[in-house]
């Protein structure tokens, strides 16, 4: 099953970063192929949503429950029905000096489905640093810090 890791040093607080990732209802508004998110339920340490994504001619629905630690400054997203077998995504974020804040994020999946499977596997890294992408550029959007030339090649 294809597995990713990303990390990134970026300009703003654990706190920050954490509130960005788990306002779900937002991600139409920035991620890319993502056309909808519908939460289903909310409290204090869960969101459990129906998100759909799409690109080109393939569209899928699927739901998850999304795991808030606010104490620890980890989300963990749980998979609960849709085209996956598996799906598993998880952030942390660790505050580093200078008011700076190391991304951990990783994923890792399987779809229930060889044809889908298949064509994830050729667009996999690529697609979540795109997504990582989109999750650094909306935190410059709406925190307006201007960002530090951060070798991300340095880990």
């Amino acid at each position: 099953m294809p597995a990713h890791q990303e990390e990134r040093l970026l300009p703003y607080t654990s706190r920050q970063l954490f509130d960005l990732v788990a306002d779900v209802e937002k991600y139409p508004l920035f991620l890319p192929w993502c056309i909808s998110c519908n939460i289903t339920k909310k409290n204090i340490n869960f969101i459990e949503a129906d998100m759909t994504v799409g690109f080109k001619m393939i569209k899928e629905t699927f739901k998850t429950r999304v795991f808030l630690n606010y104490n620890n400054l980890t989300i963990d997203i749980e998979y609960l029905q849709g085209p996956f077998e598996y799906l598993q995504n998880q952030w942390r974020f660790k505050d580093c000096a200078n008011n700076c804040c190391k991304l951990i994020f990783s994923k890792s999946y399987k779809f229930k489905y060889t044809l889908l499977q298949g064509l994830s596997a050729v667009f996999f890294t690529e697609s979540l640093r795109k997504l990582t992408k989109a999750f650094e550029n909306r935190a410059h959007q709406l925190y307006k810090t201007n960002p530090l030339k951060i070798d991300h090649e340095r880990r």
